[in-house]
């Protein structure tokens, strides 16, 4: 089969398109004929090794899976023994290591069935970035309804994604993007939108939500109300060792101190949350808006457009 495969951690042209043994499903497992894959910032931080502290679990010196990729959508191709809820033909998403290929091998319990208002992309590009909406407004913001709510990189992909979350749940939302984006944000349901290039970033909120990751602590402080949480996601303008996670660490050292809620964003896969994002994917809370997709083979470009490009929403590769 073909897949995106790397050896060595680098830029994208690290990456090779080749051709390797189809995978098998084990006990537990499900073999899904890939139809999709998202794309997502972990992939570039798996793809150069950075943040360097992140090589303990990803691999030292090299990749520990040589596959790239995390989400994906497709089809049921063969079922492990044990695995009872998925047969051949069902349409699944969720999470794989090594998403980017024409077959991949995942445990049942990360996969769910693909709602029929989702297309194949996306319910590909959904489960990283839901999953992270979701813990970053409800589980870390504790976000209720009528309150206001800030969300600066309103138009990325888990940014948009959050943006739905908020208005979903009752809360009177303010995005932050730049001017190319403001029209894609406000069709979101935001109630105001503001252009960073242009813009002050003014207002007192309850929550703030920052996956843009540069932003001075002090200064997110100044938006909150005395007793309002701010929760900081986002980090890629870090150094080499810590990735930006240094402000995260000082937050949550500083919160004991103050009145504020000051809390780092860490979104680990998990059952339950892909549960909850399925949930309201179906329900329509939740939907992904697609910027661009690419072809597996054209992987190296479609990183690179990721990272440089500041797509409004998803970007996906698609597998014939």
């Amino acid at each position: 089969m073909k897949a995106i495969i790397q050896c060595e951690y680098g830029t994208t042209a690290a990456l090779s398109y080749a051709d390797i043994p189809e995978p098998v499903a084990g006990p537990g497992q499900v073999l899904v004929r890939v139809r999709a894959a998202g794309l997502d910032p972990s992939v570039w931080h798996l793809m150069t090794g950075l943040p360097l502290i992140g090589r303990l679990a990803l691999g030292v010196r090299r990749p520990r899976v040589p596959v790239r990729g995390w989400d994906l959508a497709g089809v049921v191709a063969a079922v492990g023994p044990g695995v009872t809820e998925f047969a051949p033909g069902d349409e699944v998403y969720g999470g794989a290591d090594g998403a980017f290929a024409e077959f991949a091998c995942t445990a049942a319990e990360k996969l769910l069935r693909k709602p029929a208002n989702l297309s194949v992309e996306q319910a590909a590009a959904l489960p990283i970035s839901g999953m992270t909406a979701l813990r970053g407004l409800r589980s870390v913001g504790r976000i209720a309804a009528g309150q206001r709510v800030l969300i600066i990189g309103a138009g990325g992909g888990v940014g948009h994604l959050a943006v739905q979350l908020a208005v979903h749940d009752g809360a009177h939302v303010t995005g932050v993007c730049s001017a190319a984006k403001r029209d894609f944000v406000a069709a979101l349901g935001t109630e105001r939108v503001i252009d960073y290039t242009s813009e002050k970033l003014t207002g007192v909120y309850d929550l703030v939500l920052d996956m843009a990751g540069n932003r001075p602590l002090s200064q997110l402080r100044e938006l909150l109300t005395p007793t309002g949480t701010v929760v900081l996601g986002g980090g890629e303008n870090g150094g080499r060792w810590f990735g930006g996670t240094e402000r995260s660490m000082g937050a949550m050292l500083l919160s004991p101190l103050v009145k504020q809620r000051l809390c780092g964003l860490l979104s680990l896969p998990n059952p339950a949350d892909l549960a909850a994002v399925g949930e309201l994917a179906a329900a329509g809370a939740m939907v992904p808006r697609i910027d661009r997709t690419f072809a597996l083979a054209d992987a190296a470009a479609a990183i690179d457009y990721l990272t440089g490009s500041h797509p409004a929403g998803k970007v996906v590769l698609t597998v014939s």
